[in-house]
């Protein structure tokens, strides 16, 4: 025993970090969270000056401004689950796992346009115009950013691009559907796209941070994941900044 009361085998255990039944967390995982973290946070930032949305939180929005983002993010939204199966086929058999994930998420968001659709029509929107609709500026960079990323030959920075999307779901699309119907009195079967993105992409956040803290995640694959999260949260303000702008 030593004079602390612990014997040598446990003191050389904790000071090796190898006591059974225990991991301690990893510098290099904990050093992509909280390089993740610092990314949303100025994404969140960001947000907080795009017209449409300070005008929701102002209570300033009409029904026409509601549609008018269904309308914009309509378009990016159909892309989303193909840059998704794109990315599944581009993960070779080393990568069996991330391509497994990514086939099980393309499968669950290939169906959301409908949804937006439905949102979009209930309150008195032409489904016809909305289908014939352009991508703005920024779906346009965001869209051709996104197929360019998961054409590539293990596309693991997608992740960081999920990171963004889906914590954008989880966190901010139910906020926004509560707040239209508080400013403009719309019943649940108008907002259920953003509702519904809520719980959906909190369940797919939570993967999300098992692959990100997982073996998998090297250094290099830390940097990709970190530098399409930065892009996508750019280019996603700008979706929602340009409206209309194609």
């Amino acid at each position: 025993m030593t004079s602390t009361g612990i014997s040598t085998e446990a003191s050389t255990q904790a000071s090796t970090g190898t006591v059974e039944g225990y991991r301690p967390p990893q510098p290099d995982r904990a050093g992509l969270l909280a390089r993740l973290a610092d990314v949303w946070a100025d994404f969140e930032a960001r947000l907080g000056d795009v017209p449409i949305l300070r005008a929701l939180d102002a209570g300033d929005v009409t029904v026409a401004d509601y549609q008018r983002l269904l309308h914009n993010l309509r378009q990016q939204v159909v892309d989303g689950s193909l840059w998704i199966a794109r990315a599944a086929s581009n993960f070779d058999m080393d990568h069996f796992d991330l391509r497994s994930a990514a086939i099980s998420h393309a499968l669950e968001e290939h169906r959301d346009h409908l949804l937006l659709e439905r949102d979009y029509v209930a309150v008195g929107g032409s489904l016809e115009a909305l289908r014939a609709g352009q991508k703005n500026l920024g779906s346009q960079a965001l869209s051709g950013y996104m197929f360019h990323e998961a054409s590539r030959p293990n596309p693991v920075g997608c992740l960081g691009a999920m990171f963004i999307i889906e914590g954008l779901g989880a966190q901010k699309a139910g906020v926004w559907a509560r707040r239209f119907q508080e400013v403009l009195g719309l019943a649940d079967n108008q907002v259920h796209f953003m509702a519904y993105h809520q719980d959906a992409d909190a369940e797919h956040t939570g993967t999300l941070d098992a692959i990100l803290t997982s073996d998998r995640i090297d250094d290099e694959a830390a940097d990709a994941i970190v530098t399409c999260a930065r892009v996508v949260a750019r280019l996603y303000v700008m979706q929602l900044t340009e409206l209309d702008e194609i």
